[in-house]
Parts: structure tokens; sequence; C-alpha cells
């Protein structure tokens, strides 16, 4: 196995209506799963902004960071990401289209969640940062 440097990313949770705005990867190592939008930090690019640009790329919304939540590593042969989560609250009641690496993007409500292919962790992340009730 080759290192390569780590990476920093954001992860955007959206929760409106008791429901998650969830994204399937189109690319990348999680390709087909449900996560939450977000991607790499650019060079130069503060963490709020990272975390604004990625929803608005992903999902076609407009939002502003809130509260940071937790963190993750994703540590693969090809990849190493720290991802930092935050919230953020969408500033219209548009729907989502997907954009960017996302093939698709849905409103689940909280309780249904945990039913998604996600990625590996995501679902006990958000249990354990209070976002969502069950992990079964």
């Amino acid at each position: 196995m080759t290192a390569v440097p780590p990476v920093v990313a954001v992860g955007v949770i959206v929760v409106v209506d008791d429901h998650l705005l969830l994204v399937r990867r189109g690319r990348g190592p999680a390709q087909g799963a449900w996560s939450v939008p977000g991607g790499r930090v650019e060079p130069g690019e503060t963490l709020a902004e990272a975390v604004v640009r990625e929803l608005a790329e992903e999902t076609g919304l407009e939002g502003v960071c809130g509260e940071f939540v937790g963190w993750v590593e994703r540590i693969g042969e090809d990849h190493h990401f720290v991802i930092l989560d935050f919230r953020a609250t969408v500033l219209d009641d548009r729907q989502p289209v997907p954009g960017d690496d996302a093939a698709e993007v849905a409103w689940v409500p909280l309780a249904d969640v945990a039913e998604h292919p996600l990625v590996e962790g995501l679902a006990e992340f958000l249990h354990q940062h209070g976002v969502i009730d069950t992990i079964v």
C-alpha cells in the first residue's frame, strides 16, 4: 500500500422538517453510496466557504455554514480524507438537483436514513452526534 497525503474535506449536514439532505456519489471511493454533501477544501478557502460551495455544487442549494458537528477519517489504498462535518442552513426552498459528482440528491426522512446504502460509518456518525435516532 502506497501512503498518500491526507486531504482536508468538509461534510454538510442539512436537516429540514425532519429530513436529511443526502447525495448518492457518482464517482470516487464511495461511488454509488449515499452520503451528506461534501468534498475537498480548496487552497485558500476557509472551512465555512468550502461548506457553502460544496452544498451549492452538489445540490444547487444556497446555504450558510453552521456549527461544527464532528470529524472522521477515511483511509484507503488511494485516499486519506480528514472530513470535518458542519451543520448548514439552506436559504431557499427550491428542490435540490444533483451536480458535480452527485448522481442523485434527496431529502430523506430522519427515521429512514439508516436504511439507505450509506458510506461506511455515516449512520454511526450521525447517531453519535444526535442527527438520527437509530442506526439499524
